[in-house]
C-alpha cells in the first residue's frame, strides 16, 4: 500500500496580513516543517505553494490558477501522486500535527474511503485527513476553482478520529499565533 503526501501551502493568509503563514514559526519550527516532519515515511510529500528552501524532501506545485482555492491546490497535488493507493491530505498552518496524527488516521480508514481527524467541538477537519486516492479523484468536480472541500470529502465514506487535544489546531489569526510558544 502505498501512500503520498500533500501539503496545501498557498493560502493568501489575509487574516494574517499576508504573511507566508507556512513559514511562521511556532515552538522553534515552521508550521511547514511540521507538517512535512509528520508525513515522515509518506513518499512523495508534494507541497502546492510557492517554493521555499529547506524541504529538500518534497515535490513542489501550484494551481493551474492561482488563488483558486484548496480544491484546486488538491487537484494540483493529486497530478503529482498516479500511483498511490492512500494520500495524506494536511494544511500547511497546522501547529501540533505529528506523525502519531498521521498513523491514527491511516490506521482507522479500515474499508471506508477516508479517515478526518475531528476537533473538541465535533468538527470535521477537512485538511487533515487520509484518503484513498481513487475516491479522492472520483469526487473532485470537473470545475476545481472556488470548489468546497466539504463538498469534495463530504460525500464520501469516512470515519471519524477524535483530535488529542491542541492536535487540530491551525494558525489563522494573529490570536491564533499568540497562542503559540514562538
Amino acid at each position: 500500500m502505498t501512500t503520498a503526501g500533500i501539503v496545501l501551502a498557498g493560502g493568501g493568509a489575509r487574516r494574517l496580513s499576508g504573511v507566508d503563514k507556512p513559514q511562521l514559526v511556532v515552538g522553534g519550527k515552521a508550521l511547514l516543517r511540521r507538517a512535512v516532519d509528520a508525513l515522515a515515511g509518506v513518499s512523495p510529500i508534494v507541497v502546492v505553494g510557492p517554493e521555499r528552501e529547506g524541504y529538500p524532501e518534497v515535490v513542489w506545485t501550484v494551481e493551474a490558477e492561482r488563488g483558486a482555492g484548496p480544491v484546486a491546490a488538491l487537484a494540483a497535488g493529486l497530478a503529482c501522486v498516479p500511483d498511490a493507493e492512500f494520500v495524506v491530505v494536511l494544511a500547511g498552518d497546522l501547529a501540533a500535527v505529528t506523525t502519531s496524527t498521521v498513523d491514527r488516521l491511516r490506521a482507522a480508514i479500515g474499508a471506508d474511503d477516508g479517515a478526518v481527524l475531528v476537533d473538541a467541538d465535533g468538527r470535521l477537519q477537512w485538511l487533515i485527513g487520509v484518503w484513498r486516492t481513487a475516491a479522492v479523484r472520483s469526487a473532485l468536480p470537473e470545475l476545481t476553482g472556488g470548489a468546497s472541500l466539504r463538498a469534495v470529502f463530504g460525500g464520501l465514506r469516512m470515519v471519524g478520529v477524535a483530535a488529542e487535544p491542541g492536535e487540530s489546531a491551525d494558525i489563522d489569526t494573529p490570536e491564533d499565533l499568540d497562542g503559540f510558544a514562538q
